[in-house]
């Protein structure tokens, strides 16, 4: 059974870097080398989006000529 939620607990390194954990990750199919979209608002928090699903996004606003 594929679980639709997941909260865990990431520690900022030294360089600012965080690790997303594996069932998040495995959530999401976030592989090496992907990349994510850092949305941040002062008041509401950070969000980290899968970048291909921005695009599909994009795609989607700004529909491709033929």
């Amino acid at each position: 059974m594929q679980k639709d939620k997941f909260i865990g607990i990431s520690k900022v390194g030294e360089k600012g870097q965080i690790v997303i954990p594996k069932e998040a990750r495995e959530m999401f199919e976030i592989q090496p080398g992907d990349s994510v979209i850092v949305l941040c608002d002062r008041a509401k928090g950070i969000a980290l989006l899968k970048a291909d699903a921005f695009e599909d996004l994009t795609d989607k606003v700004f529909p491709k000529g033929d």
